[in-house]
This record gives C-alpha cells, sequence and structure tokens, in this order.
C-alpha cells in the first residue's frame, strides 16, 4: 500500500471539515475523490501535505512512513508526494523554465532531472515552445500544464491534484487528462479530487465520494459511474 489515511480529522475554528475519513491509494494506482463545492476535497489533499494541521487520532502513513513527522518541505524532497493545488499558484513572473527547475531543488541527480524535463516537454510540447516565456502571459490551460510538469519535476513518486479540470476548455481538458494517464501508465501514483466527477471516474481506477466531510459511497469507477445515487446527484 502506498497512501493510507485513518481517520483524518480536520477543523477550521470550530467548523469541521473532515469527520474522520479513511481511504487508500495503492502504489501506482489513480484514485479520484468526488464530491460538491465545500465537501472537503482540498482539505483532504492539504491535509497529507501536510499544509493545514490535523485532530487527535488521524494516522496517514506513506510508503510504511508516518506522514505526521513531515513537515509540508520533507514530504515533497523526502518522500516525493507532490501537490498541485487548485488554482495552479505557479510563479507568473518567472519563465516556464525557471517555474520547472525551481522544483528540483532538492534533487541531486543532474542526468535524472534532464531525463524528466525532456519528458515534460514530450508530453507538454507547448511548454517547450514557450520555456522563455512569463508564467504569467500563459493560458489557463499551458498554466495547468506547467503546474503538472513543476510538480512531476520535483521527483515525484506520488502526485496530489486539486481540480486539474477547473477553468478548462474540454479540449485542453481532454489534453491534460491523457497527460496525466501517460505518467500515471509510466508509475507515478495518483490521488486527484475532483468536481467533474464524469471526468474524474473515466480517468481512475478507483472513486470515493465525499459529501459534508464524511466519504460515503466507495468502489471501482465503473461501479460509481452505474451508481444510481452518484448519477443523481454528481452526472446530471
Amino acid at each position: 500500500m502506498s497512501l493510507s489515511v485513518e481517520n483524518l480529522r480536520v477543523s477550521y475554528d470550530k467548523i469541521k471539515a473532515l469527520h474522520g475519513i479513511s481511504f487508500r491509494v495503492d502504489e501506482g494506482e489513480s484514485v479520484c475523490i468526488i464530491g460538491a463545492n465545500g465537501a472537503g476535497k482540498s482539505t483532504t489533499l492539504r491535509a497529507i501535505s501536510r499544509l493545514v494541521p490535523v485532530e487527535a487520532g488521524t494516522k496517514m502513513t506513506y510508503m510504511g512512513s508516518d506522514l505526521l513527522k513531515y513537515p509540508a518541505d520533507k514530504v515533497v524532497s523526502k518522500l516525493g508526494i507532490s501537490h498541485v493545488p487548485e488554482g495552479r499558484r505557479i510563479f507568473g513572473n518567472l519563465t516556464v523554465m525557471e517555474n520547472l527547475m525551481l522544483s528540483t531543488f532538492a534533487r541531486k541527480n543532474g542526468k535524472k532531472i534532464k531525463v524528466d524535463l525532456e519528458r515534460v516537454f514530450s508530453i507538454f510540447p507547448r511548454l517547450e515552445e514557450r520555456k522563455a516565456q512569463k508564467a504569467g502571459t500563459l493560458s489557463g490551460g499551458e498554466q495547468q500544464m506547467l503546474a503538472i510538469g513543476r510538480a512531476f519535476m520535483s521527483g515525484r513518486r506520488m502526485m496530489l491534484l486539486d481540480e486539474p479540470s477547473m477553468g478548462l476548455a474540454p479540449l485542453l481538458m481532454m489534453s491534460v487528462f491523457e497527460a496525466l494517464k501517460e505518467l500515471n501508465q509510466e508509475g507515478t501514483t495518483i490521488l486527484l479530487v475532483e468536481q467533474n466527477a464524469r471526468m474524474a471516474l473515466q480517468f481512475a481506477q478507483r472513486g470515493y465520494v465525499l459529501e459534508n466531510g464524511n466519504l460515503v459511497l466507495e468502489g471501482e469507477s465503473e461501479e460509481l459511474l452505474d451508481n444510481p445515487a452518484v448519477k443523481k446527484a454528481y452526472l446530471g
């Protein structure tokens, strides 16, 4: 098992965001968490990345290591979990290349960095075309590609993706998900949270449904796509 989360509880002041959810992601899997806006999806990823404090009783392990013993920067550099946040959060005043290379700060193997850079450019040729361009001048789709490429360049073993389809035109959205599928097939474990439930379930192997901070359903993606409750609530 790659990632194990047990009894994850998170509160913001007196507001309970997550009420003790438990789930797993196996090595090499692609797993999605779907749910409405405000269900707690982003909070789940931020808790795994150690960006928000968790409550007593929470247990999280990754490849046998206790995640709670790692600060956020070491989750990336030591454990190899990279996070593509909602809204991309790229450095707009830096070039595409500078954004990509910044994420390699903790890596020592220059040869492997070069190989990964070539792989990013092969998946997202538009980034290579714009490598000297300021990231803030890219289109929304190109910025999403850059955010994913930056996470890839960190030396990731696992990627957490927060709403990668947000704001993208349908063709660009398909392109981004095709790229993610390639990365997953090459061995990168992926945990994805999405409001676009259909796209997420078509991409992932397994899924969880989050409602008001509680996991209410789980299963193989095909099962969830056929589930009447999921169809009614999330698939239109």
